[in-house]
């Protein structure tokens, strides 16, 4: 504990008023970031069902096309459409948190004039797999978009919340129990001295000589 003087009592309750105050601020902040994280969750949750549903149907039609078409064909024709994409990774900030974000510049999803081999020598089914798995895709690169936004968020709203916990549970309980104890000892000091002077004043009273009058 500090030294027990009135001017660190003023110190102590100074710190746990900024301790408050910087509790509400983030308590604010993380307030503002659960409404952006939900915000983020719903499309994300939605978009991660899709994704499953769509993957788990071009399986299928892939499964359908290598039992009819054979799997070196199949090989043949993924190799014909192996293509780059144009992505770019970005720094965004979002109420001073910064994470990155990845834009697109181009399609995955083709049209039939855009393929690289003639649509009549395949089957539907495997036509079916080639725009069910480039649209898998397409909606991959949108959702990750969406993760690096999600997790910065996460990340953060569980720093704030651990900063909030401890100074709620450490820090300002720890400041009002050296206040409470310092004021009870200046308290009972202030009335030391009190009952001090006043002893002190009587026994100077009664050590008083009385005035007498001289002869003329």
């Amino acid at each position: 504990m500090n030294q027990p003087t009135r001017t660190n009592l003023l110190l102590l309750k100074e710190r746990l008023q900024a301790v408050l105050n910087c509790t509400t601020i983030l308590k604010g902040r993380r307030q503002a970031l659960i409404k952006e994280f939900l915000q983020i969750t719903r499309p994300l949750l939605k978009s991660r069902d899709e994704i499953s549903q769509a993957y788990a149907r071009g399986l299928v039609a892939l499964h359908i096309s290598q039992a009819r078409e054979g799997r070196p064909a199949l090989l043949a024709l993924a190799s014909a459409n192996r293509r780059e994409l144009a992505v770019e990774v970005v720094d965004r900030n979002l109420l001073g948190l910064h994470y990155r974000d990845l834009i697109a510049h181009e399609t995955v999803a083709r049209s039939f004039e855009e393929l690289p081999y003639d649509m009549y020598t395949s089957t539907p089914w495997l036509e079916e797999a080639i725009d069910t798995f480039e649209g898998v895709v397409e909606e991959m690169l949108a959702l990750a978009s969406f993760e690096g936004k999600f997790r910065r968020l996460a990340e953060e709203l569980v720093r704030l919340t651990r900063r909030i916990r401890v100074l709620e549970e450490r820090v300002a309980p720890h400041l009002g129990s050296e206040i409470h104890s310092m004021t009870q000892y200046l308290a009972e000091r202030e009335r030391e001295t009190f009952f001090r002077l006043k002893r002190f004043k009587s026994l100077a009273e009664r050590k008083e000589p009385t005035a007498t009058s001289l002869p003329s």
